[in-house]
């Protein structure tokens, strides 16, 4: 008895995860609903996702579904409880290069470092990668740099 997982969304009324999954047996496309029990606006979002993942009931089902993604949903659906909306609520996933990380919470730093270290993995070149260049040196326009008073100061010194 196998499932391969399709989608996986979250249901704020009441409180579930949906899964949408094929079963590998009978190649049919299934729904299931998961219910998320003693869950409120302050609760922890990544113990959730991961209680849910290890829980022996949907084990089975969730094994496919990324950590990751689980803990998006309950994070979705907490902003929800908090009042957010939906569009807010997936706004926060975003980086932003403007954004100041000093202001942020310590929960919300952890999330926004985490989306940072996947990012530079997924855009890391390797030594394996066909595109790999040793020692790569490039060359940077210099009318976009801006001017500081500070370097300028600098510079009459030496």
């Amino acid at each position: 008895m196998g499932f391969q997982a399709k989608r996986c969304g979250v249901q704020f009324n009441p409180p579930s995860i949906v899964l949408v999954y094929i079963h590998t047996d009978t190649n049919k496309i299934r729904k299931r609903i998961i219910p998320i029990r003693n869950f409120s606006k302050s609760s922890d979002c990544s113990m959730a996702a991961e209680g849910l993942k290890n829980h022996p009931r949907h084990r089975g089902y969730l094994d496919q579904v990324p950590l990751n993604q689980l803990e998006k949903l309950h994070i979705v659906l907490r902003d929800h409880m908090q009042g957010l909306s939906l569009e807010n609520s997936l706004a926060s996933f975003q980086m932003d290069p403007d954004e100041d990380l000093n202001k942020l919470d310590d929960e919300e730093l952890a999330r926004k470092k985490g989306q940072m270290d996947t990012l530079f993995e997924r855009n890391r070149k390797r030594k394996d990668d066909p595109d790999f260049v040793y020692d790569l040196e490039v060359e940077f326009d210099k009318s976009k740099e801006e001017k500081c008073s500070w370097d300028e100061e600098s510079d009459e010194d030496f």
